[in-house]
């Protein structure tokens, strides 16, 4: 089966509905035993699942998602608000500033976008009704300020990333910091600029004392000691991304039991969640890995580069077309069946035209973090209407406009200055 077929017979079942993990794997059966016979393509496909099931860098996957769970559980994601709030609530927008700052607090020690969007809406989004925002301005930000969840490490998807292209998962989550931080400030300047393109008029709440600002930082210590506990054990060489996962993990637990948030029903809750988004997450990545097999069978990538040499296109066009990809894929699929479908095809195609690895990884996160606030369809901007189902989806896409801008700047910055995203694990 040449591979054009393949990959128009894999859209087809993803538009007809067919969960991604076995669309990928199907289609890669069935390529590869076009490719070498039915025996070497079902042992192939046996080995794939049994040998990715049994990996020991795979375990970095549940350890770090039961982290972010029982962040959630522990109720931190509302201290984080609160202290934000306490330093900008005097400012004009600044309760969205402080939405936008907890939740890249709440990104550091979760790395679920759409969790932080979740939980993040439920506490921000009455604070800010109470104060005058408008459902635009505030739904925008909680929207755009969720995305930071898959870049602010520790990140599932920069984990995903790193076990399909095998680059070192530690040296991800460090070039994701400075980015990440970039992309806080550029999500509060997007504030500012709405208050001035919609001409928001909103209520300021009188500034809090110093004191009373330092005590609103006390019930963030221990979440910021874990990040850092996390981030800085990896930088510092102390243990691998793999141990530092069980080591967070062990610190979530101990940050849930300190704050009287570990309940028999709500941990075993956790737990199952854990495990069956595990179950989701393993399904998509075998059946991409099973996938990558019949991608190198078919000579799909050397026919790309030979394309891109034959019309003689530089490497930023080809890095230009990426992100028009990444954007429309993001009106079909969520961040993981995104990555798991392009980045075996595109990672050997970027590497060959002189890219690095890991700066290629921070700019496949931030083009599918543009992708979950694009119009018409934007991931997060539907996950912020299921919590809110009372703000029309048309004024979320309206006020996301200048955080849509912001993201096309980081973006270029990236582009323009590599060192964004690599000068921290280039110092490890």
């Amino acid at each position: 089966m040449a591979w054009p077929i393949g990959m128009a017979l894999l859209l087809a079942l993803i538009f007809a509905g067919v969960p991604i993990a076995f669309a990928m794997t199907a289609v890669g059966l069935i390529g590869v035993v076009s490719i070498v016979g039915w025996h070497p393509a079902l042992a192939m496909l046996g080995q794939v699942f049994f040998d990715s099931g049994r990996s020991y860098t795979l375990s970095v996957v549940p350890l770090f998602l039961l982290m972010g769970n029982l962040v959630v559980q522990s109720g931190v994601a509302g201290d984080l608000y609160a202290a934000a709030n306490a330093w900008l609530r005097h400012r004009k927008g600044g309760l969205a500033m402080a939405t936008i700052v907890a939740c890249g607090g709440f990104s550091s020690v979760c790395g679920s976008s759409l969790a932080t969007t979740a939980t993040m809406a439920r506490i921000s989004l009455p604070a800010m009704r109470k104060y005058g925002y408008s459902d635009r301005l505030a739904a925008s930000s909680i929207a755009a300020g969720g995305t930071l969840g898959i870049l602010i490490p520790p990140s599932v998807i920069l984990v995903i990333y790193g076990i399909l292209t095998q680059q070192n998962i530690g040296k991800l989550f460090l070039a994701g910091l400075l980015p990440g931080l970039i992309g806080v400030i550029g999500y509060m300047i997007a504030v500012r600029l709405s208050l001035v393109v919609y001409s928001e008029h909103l209520e300021t709440q009188p500034k809090l004392p110093l004191i009373d600002r330092i005590r609103a930082l006390r019930g963030v210590v221990w979440a910021l000691a874990l990040f850092v506990f996390v981030l800085g054990g990896i930088y510092l060489g102390v243990f691998t991304a793999t141990e530092a996962a069980g080591m967070g993990a062990g610190g979530a637990f101990l940050l849930t039991f300190m704050r009287g948030r570990l309940t028999l029903r709500a941990t075993l809750s956790t737990l199952f969640d854990t495990a069956k988004t595990t179950a989701v997450m393993f399904f998509i990545l075998f059946g991409a890995l099973y996938f990558l097999n019949y991608v190198n069978f078919s000579g799909l990538t050397g026919d790309l580069r030979n394309w891109i040499n034959a019309f003689g296109v530089g490497p930023y066009p080809v890095i230009f077309m990426i992100v028009l990809i990444y954007l429309v894929l993001g009106c079909l699929l969520e961040s993981i069946s995104m990555i798991t479908l392009t980045v075996p095809i595109l990672f050997p195609i970027v590497t060959g035209l002189g890219f690095d690895p890991i700066w290629f990884g921070i700019f496949v996160v931030i083009a599918t973090e543009l992708s979950f606030i694009t119009p018409p369809i934007g991931m997060n901007v539907f996950v912020m209407r299921t919590v809110a189902p009372d703000i029309p989806l048309e004024r979320i896409f309206a006020g996301i406009l200048p955080f849509v801008a912001m993201d096309v700047v980081r973006l270029a910055l990236l582009i323009a200055l590599p060192a964004m995203a690599l000068v921290i694990p280039n110092s490890m």
